[in-house]
């Protein structure tokens, strides 16, 4: 089971639920001798970050990994380590190693006839929470409002909402303004289901004693846990932050390695860890950080929102540990999520069914690949 081939395809799209702003991906395409093809995503997030993840794949791993054994997971994924130690395991590179390592991962079950999650040990849920999520908008209280009841309507019972739709209109700017939406949501959605709300703290709205006042005062809407309160390095801050609050911290979703990871779990700030296998060096990578977050007993929440490969690539791992919390999840059609993929994702009473077939269980069209390719 011979590498023949690896490519890379930079896609620019409009995302539904941001209004239609343009979002990139770059996906990874791993052809065997044997005509096999595996495919992988990560979420290179900005036109000129999508473009150069392109390079270090095709440039940088493709020579190395041409003629190499695809069923050689590991070895393949320390090559692609090796290859990017003087510009370093995070950023662009990590993006690459990520979209090549699920690519891996997808052709390798399919050449042994296993679903991912069954390559991976087996998995131990049938299914997994999908967490809707979606984007606030803080001027249109009424849209916002008519989109959690909707969620609710289509049987979700994990909702997620935060950020804003611009920058200068953001959840966690305004202390009255947060607390009043946050208000009405419950009201629209119940008692039952769990709320999670999305501070942008890599703007550095909050610093920790506005934190631990915003915690104590939404604390009457019980909510799951309170997202990214804090500037992502800020580890400090974080534990200080967990010591003084009850309502549970998320975050994680900027970290990239086992390493950085393993900082933010010895710091004591976090009760939810986000991980994004687009990201974080993959599925391989991914599931280094899950023993990590199950052996210091915390839990996870994967931060999936992007596309199909990516969602199916963080439903394998949850299916595959017992400390799995959620994965997001874009409850609207988008095109990477629905148009990408013959066989697109579709939640049933708030949960996704994990798939058998082999791979990460999606089959990418091609044609649409070239629709959203640039360059």
């Amino acid at each position: 089971m011979k590498i023949k081939s690896i490519n890379a395809f930079p896609l620019a799209y409009p995302e539904p639920h941001y209004k239609g702003i343009e979002r990139y991906i770059t996906l990874a395409r791993v052809e065997t001798e044997d005509g096999l093809v595996g495919w992988g995503e990560c979420i290179s997030q900005f036109r000129e970050a999508a473009l150069a993840t392109k390079t270090i794949i095709e440039q940088g791993f493709g020579p190395l990994l041409v003629g190499q054994n695809v069923i050689d997971g590991d070895r393949l994924w320390h090559i692609m380590q090796d290859r990017i130690w003087w510009y370093g395991p995070e950023g662009i590179a990590a993006f690459a190693v990520s979209a090549v390592d699920m690519a891996l991962w997808d052709v390798k079950g399919k050449a042994l006839g296993q679903p991912v999650c069954q390559l991976l040990g087996g998995k131990v849920h049938d299914k997994v929470i999908a967490m809707a999520s979606f984007i606030f908008d803080m001027e249109d209280v009424d849209w916002t409002l008519n989109e959690f009841r909707w969620l609710i309507e289509q049987g979700y019972h994990m909702v997620k909402a935060g950020w804003g739709m611009h920058r200068q209109a953001l959840f966690g700017q305004k202390h009255k303004a947060d607390i009043d939406i946050v208000r009405q949501v419950r009201e629209v959605i119940g008692e039952e289901p769990e709320l999670i709300v999305d501070t942008p703290g890599i703007y550095k709205l909050w610093d920790v004693p506005t934190a631990i006042q915003r915690f104590r005062a939404l604390e009457p809407y019980r909510l799951r846990w309170i997202e990214q309160p804090l500037f992502p390095s800020d580890l400090e801050g974080h534990a200080r932050l967990r010591a003084a609050v009850s309502t549970p911290i998320g975050t994680g979703e900027d970290e990239w390695d086992l390493e950085s990871y393993k900082r933010l779990i010895d710091s004591g700030g976090v009760d939810v860890i986000q991980i994004d296998p687009g990201r974080a060096h993959g599925i391989t990578g991914s599931y280094q950080v899950i023993k990590s977050i199950e052996a210091a007993n915390l839990q996870v929440s994967y931060h999936t929102w992007s596309g199909a490969l990516n969602t199916a690539a963080s439903l394998h791992l949850l299916a595959n540990t017992t400390h799995g919390v959620s994965m997001d999840f874009k409850p609207h059609e988008s095109p990477m999520q629905h148009e990408l993929v013959n066989n697109p994702w579709v939640q049933e009473e708030g949960y996704l069914v994990v798939r058998d077939e082999p791979g990460l269980g999606v089959e990418v069209r091609e044609e649409i690949v070239e629709k959203y390719y640039f360059s």
